[in-house]
């Protein structure tokens, strides 16, 4: 079965059909940059883009980078805060005429990453991280999502962490990657002293370069790349909308 996922960054809207059944990709991603400013219509406008360009007529799953609650934003940290209380899922269906399922974006590119990438078969805590335009996360409790965690806006040095360590931050100050390894280090050792987590996943844009940082990281837990990178959203986002049309 194939279903379409569309993942909603704070820099891109990526969108791809999914083989639900293996987690690849049946066609080539599509991909518009996020509408500055990031508002409600606009991003319906860009979601539509993604939907035309597919000719999709049926079941979305798609991502938002927000606490989300049957389909309403409750959060609005990389996006116009205009979103905070907007039913996301009936605005795209209202827009597109698909039935759509929305959900946190970490917690779409955990789905994935638990289901048919680094974290299959993983027992414990396991703890998926995203750094991108901010740290996404994702924590799954012997293979069940606790939803909505949201730790990127944990506090470090009096700010949110993923003003600190998000690769966001490592492009914007030009950081090496000795420099912003430090932060990212202090970040998971933080996450190990609350959580005592069984497994970190490394995944968003930066993991694709994960030999340039990894070996410089600092922590107990056990650390793997994403196996989907920053992929993981669209196809996680699409095994979500499946589990719930089922």
């Amino acid at each position: 079965m194939e279903i379409l996922g569309i993942d909603i960054g704070g820099s891109g809207i990526k969108g791809a059909v999914v083989d639900v059944t293996t987690g690849q990709f049946t066609q080539e991603r599509y991909r518009v940059d996020t509408p500055q400013p990031s508002s409600p219509d606009a991003i319906a406008n860009a979601v539509a883009n993604v939907i035309e360009y597919f000719q999709w007529r049926s079941l979305v799953g798609c991502t938002f980078p927000a606490v989300v609650k049957q389909g309403v934003m409750q959060t609005a940290a990389n996006v116009d805060p205009s979103w905070i209380g907007t039913n996301g899922q009936q605005l795209f269906e209202e827009q597109t005429n698909c039935p759509f399922i929305v959900l946190n974006d970490a917690d779409a590119a955990g789905i994935a990453e638990m289901t048919f990438g680094s974290g299959k078969g993983r027992q414990g805590l396991v703890m998926i991280l995203t750094f991108g335009t901010g740290i996404g996360s994702a924590m799954f409790q012997d293979g069940h999502l606790i939803a909505n965690t949201e730790l990127g806006h944990l506090e470090l040095r009096g700010k949110p962490a993923e003003h600190r360590a998000s690769n966001r931050i490592r492009e914007e100050k030009e950081l090496s990657w000795a420099k912003w390894t430090k932060r990212v280090n202090e970040y998971l050792q933080y996450l190990e002293f609350l959580f005592s987590p069984d497994l970190f996943i490394i995944g968003g844009g930066v993991s694709r370069k994960y030999d340039k940082f990894f070996p410089l990281l600092e922590v107990r837990t056990e650390l793997i790349p994403a196996t989907f990178f920053n992929d993981a959203g669209i196809v996680g986002a699409a095994l979500a909308a499946h589990a719930t049309a089922k």
